[in-house]
């Protein structure tokens, strides 16, 4: 997939915003000297530089994934002033979301069981690592603050003999102020590898 023309419009949107509206919107650090954000996602920091829309890790390890550039750079674009609702919704009630559903469940929900549905006590573990919490949905469920904004809920039904585990991928009713709704068919995913390398 050629990222590159989402990339470049994504930079070019980010430059064209008021950076003090994007700090308070996204619920993020802003600094004019430095013209730089400071994005938490998913347990680490990443500095946006501002107007070029330039991003690396704060711990400068390694660089970022293209994927990764463009989500935080829609982040900070579209994030609105909505709070969360602490209403759980699926992927397929966000706008749109039913023309999404396939890739949402081979990248999200297919991972998550596949990863985590026998062992759903390193689910919580691995979202606990991430500054998440287990929350009382489903048989076992963590929710994971993926962004300032965007907490994602991981939900599991254990399996038995008649039937294999199962599991969904639930997001907050604000979910739609936030990022569009293709990028939500994307970020569970990014979430769940880190998940996996945490804890296997």
């Amino acid at each position: 997939m050629n990222l590159e023309p989402a990339h470049r419009q994504a930079r070019a949107e980010f430059a064209r915003k008021d950076p003090r509206s994007m700090a308070d919107c996204g619920a993020v650090g802003y600094d004019p000297a430095k013209g730089e954000f400071v994005v938490p996602f998913l347990g680490s920091d990443y500095i946006v530089g501002y107007p070029g829309g330039e991003v690396r890790e704060l711990s400068g390890v390694t660089g970022v994934p293209l994927e990764v550039q463009i989500l935080l750079l829609h982040y900070l674009v579209k994030a609105g002033p909505a709070r969360a609702e602490g209403r759980l919704i699926s992927f397929k009630e966000l706008p749109g979301g039913s023309i999404y559903t396939g890739p949402f469940t081979n990248r999200a929900v297919r991972p998550l069981v596949g990863i985590f549905g026998q062992k759903p006590e390193l689910l919580v573990r691995a979202g606990e690592m991430l500054g998440g919490e287990r929350v009382p949905v489903g048989d076992v469920a963590v929710r994971v603050p993926a962004l300032p904004k965007i907490p994602i809920t991981f939900v599991l039904w254990l399996g038995d003999e008649e039937f294999p585990p199962s599991g969904n991928v639930l997001f907050d009713a604000s979910a739609p102020c936030h990022l569009p709704t293709e990028d939500y068919a994307l970020l569970p995913g990014l979430a769940l590898g880190k998940m996996k390398r945490l804890v296997f």
